[in-house]
């Protein structure tokens, strides 16, 4: 029975802190966000371009208002995450985003944004890499000031699967469920200020 009584307790503490959860997720994807919208308003008609051409890139319709629509949600979502307001309706455009993105652009890659060809979800392109990474570092320590490229970090391949854009929509699922966190966000003054927190 003073186990129970215990955990009640615990519970009871954590309750205060309820909102550092939402706060930690919501202060990780603003700012991955706002850089993709950013990325795409500041490149408006090649991202157009890609989001329109059927042959080498994704053959949407109505191009420019897929990317306005891509790019607005991403940045001024991003934006409302930063200090929590709105954030369990703006959750849903980001993640219908993010779940279109998964599926119309990385999907084809697999899993994997960093090629790993060790890894159990490492698909032919992925074991593949790892030739072709052998070879980029070979020309690059003959030809190359090898320890100048790498002072910053190891190279990679960039595989570009659906590994950060599904983490991200699953983010951004457990925003819309759990809201912008109790005193961590301006949804929560809000509700409180209107009786509903």
């Amino acid at each position: 029975m003073q186990i129970v009584e215990l955990y009640k307790k615990f519970l009871s503490l954590l309750k205060h802190g309820e909102g550092i959860a939402p706060l930690t997720l919501r202060l990780y994807l603003a700012p991955v966000l706002m850089q993709a919208g950013y990325n795409k308003l500041s490149n408006f008609s090649d991202t157009a371009a890609w989001f329109g051409n059927p042959d080498w890139g994704l053959g949407l319709p109505f191009p420019e208002v897929m990317v306005a629509l891509a790019a607005g949600t991403e940045f001024f979502g991003g934006a409302l995450l930063v200090v929590g307001l709105a954030t369990r309706f703006v959750s849903i455009p980001l993640a219908i985003t993010m779940f279109v993105a998964a599926f119309s652009v990385h999907i084809q890659n697999g899993w994997l944004a960093i090629a790993d060809p060790s890894s159990w979800l490492a698909n032919e392109q992925v074991i593949a890499s790892a030739e072709k990474l052998a070879k980029a570092k070979e020309l690059l320590q003959a030809h190359g000031n090898y320890e100048w490229l790498t002072s910053s970090g190891n190279l990679v391949i960039l595989n570009n699967g659906i590994e950060f854009a599904i983490t991200y929509l699953f983010m951004l699922l457990a925003l819309l469920f759990m809201g912008g966190g109790r005193y961590t966000s301006l949804d929560y003054y809000i509700a409180k200020r209107n009786g509903i927190a």
